[in-house]
């Protein structure tokens, strides 16, 4: 199936998808290019990919890279420790290489049957060398392009030349309406006072000052599933009571002590100028 006679992704209905990120996919599978994704942790840029396989009925293949990674090991990689082993053992099948082939992530997409998703993910992990040597890989590619999906975290800067390959798109953290959606897919049925309270909280958590890691998506999400678990009140979450309080079940939100000291400081200097 070609890409053009592909259905169009149109989000599912567990993964919220903006009518920019729907298009920036589209636009991907029509060009046969990578999608390059960007955004701040907890925006869903690896569950994308996900996401698109499933909506659209297609294989996925995971490549999640490490510091160490090689744009060769995608192909293939070969087991020299296995077949000294064998050697030593007096195997037969030492004498055949093809033993000792492992196939990579993008031996798989090539070689699988039908048109399969692959996830390159966080490939800004990898030596800077990565990913122009990825690219002379992926132009190999002589049969049936995947619909390839990479996410970046930003930590390094990507090469010029494998940016204009790609088509680029960055997440937006969601907004309030977006982020009730989100919310109102995971907890169907959720009293529209906590879900207000909450994210009223949130919100107001992630623009405090000097917060050295801000929650995220996945993080509210548990942090409402807590709040749910232990019936605490709406009233329990007026964003006032920040001044006054850390917010209840805050190890959902906030992940290190250098945070949680932030809000301490804070709140003791509310109290202090209240007097």
């Amino acid at each position: 199936m070609t890409a053009t006679t592909q259905s169009r992704f149109q989000g599912t209905d567990r993964y919220i998808a903006t009518a920019d990120l729907m298009a920036a996919v589209n636009a991907a599978i029509v060009l046969e290019r990578p999608l390059l994704v960007k955004g701040e942790p907890g925006t869903g840029k690896t569950q994308l990919a996900e996401e698109i396989a499933s909506a659209l009925d297609k294989p996925l293949i995971q490549w999640h890279i490490k510091s160490t990674t090689r744009a060769s090991q995608g192909l293939y990689e070969y087991d020299a420790v296995a077949r000294l082993r064998d050697s030593q053992l007096g195997d037969d099948k030492v004498h055949d290489i093809s033993n000792y082939i492992v196939p990579g992530k993008l031996w798989e997409a090539f070689d699988s049957e039908v048109q399969p998703v692959l996830l390159i993910d966080e490939i800004d992990k990898a030596d800077i060398e990565f990913p122009n040597d990825l690219l002379l890989e992926l132009d190999r590619m002589e049969f049936h392009r995947p619909i390839i999906v990479i996410t970046s975290n930003n930590e390094k800067e990507l090469p010029d030349a494998f940016l204009r390959r790609c088509f680029f798109h960055y997440i937006q953290f969601p907004d309030k309406d977006t982020m009730e959606r989100i919310v109102e897919v995971h907890f169907p049925g959720l009293k529209k006072q906590l879900l207000k309270s909450a994210l009223e909280v949130f919100f107001d958590v992630r623009e405090v000052p000097g917060l050295k890691k801000k929650p995220s998506t996945s993080e509210v999400i548990d942090w409402i599933k807590l709040l749910v678990a232990e019936d605490i009140p709406p009233d329990a979450l007026k964003s006032d009571n920040l001044r006054s309080s850390i917010p209840p079940l805050y190890g959902a939100l906030l992940k290190n002590e250098q945070d949680v000291h932030l809000f301490e400081r804070l709140v003791f200097l509310n109290r202090r100028n209240a007097r």
